[in-house]
């Protein structure tokens, strides 16, 4: 097992869950939680197609798409 990536992980968690905490200052609960979510699921795909080659195929893009909208648009209409 490759220690840097645990590292970098756990490093990507603490932040992530600062941003969080930021977020809910600001935004709902559920919308910053459904965005927070979102988002690390795109980051995580991204993640797999740059660094271990998962394919890309045009229904996983148009999916990722989808998911990209529905973060937007809960971004959009939380009323901040």
């Amino acid at each position: 097992m490759d220690i840097k990536y645990t590292v970098l992980t756990i490093i990507g968690m603490v932040f992530s869950f600062i941003f969080l905490s930021q977020a809910t200052k600001t935004l709902p609960l559920g919308t910053a939680y459904a965005v927070w979510t979102g988002i690390e699921a795109l980051g995580a795909v991204i993640v797999g197609i740059v660094l271990f080659k998962e394919p890309v195929t045009a229904a996983r893009i148009f999916f990722v798409s989808l998911l990209l909208i529905g973060i937007i648009g809960l971004k959009a209409t939380s009323g901040h």
